[in-house]
């Protein structure tokens, strides 16, 4: 019996460090895009409706993201989205469901609280799998791929409802970044039809 207990004792103490080891690597993703004066990257993103690529600068919560689409500037609470086949801009206050799928870098605001966490590694990365622990989650599952030699992440795939959407991110780079960059200028788009959504 005193071997047995020793045994669990020993591998729930195994379990929690492998969810501490996980958690340490996201922290340590977290920290190379969260530069006080701000980050800029490159992504692919892929979906069941398409894929896409583009740039984004992130600068805390607020982020700034061209495809060939569209563009979409996020001041830390409203969202602006220029679609360029039709000349017209939504405004929004979106969700965080919503956020995340336009921005891979959102889960830095997610993974602290809500979800479970494993980690693997394959190759030069880890991967960790993030799972929602409550239903009320919107973004159920994640896989955050992250180099091992200077923690930046290169891909977040998320499960959105039934939906999964994968971003690869490269070309990391720290940049100044001034926060009128996070919004929407109107006279730079004086035929833009505004349609506020919030």
């Amino acid at each position: 019996m005193k071997r047995l207990s020793m045994m669990l004792v020993a591998a729930l103490l195994a379990v929690g460090g492998y969810a501490q080891t996980a958690k340490s690597v996201l922290d340590k993703a977290a920290a190379t895009i969260t530069a006080p004066q701000g980050v800029k990257a490159n992504f692919k993103m892929s979906a069941t409706s398409g894929s896409t690529s583009g740039t984004i600068a992130i600068k805390g919560k607020k982020f700034y993201a061209t495809t060939p689409q569209a563009t979409v500037w996020f001041d830390g609470k409203t969202q602006w989205t220029y679609m360029k086949n039709n000349d017209e801009v939504n405004v929004s206050n979106p969700t965080e469901a919503q956020l995340q799928a336009i921005n891979p870098y959102n889960f830095i605001n997610l993974y602290k609280r809500g979800y479970n966490y494993t980690i693997n590694t394959t190759g030069k990365d880890y991967v960790v799998h993030l799972l929602a622990n409550s239903g009320e989650r919107k973004i159920k599952e994640l896989f955050v791929t992250v180099d091992k030699k200077n923690y930046q992440p290169k891909q977040v795939k998320m499960l959105h409802g039934k939906k999964w959407t994968t971003f690869d991110i490269s070309n990391i780079k720290k940049e100044k970044l001034a926060d009128g960059q996070f919004r929407f200028n109107s006279k730079d788009f004086p035929k833009a039809e505004i349609i506020d959504l919030r």
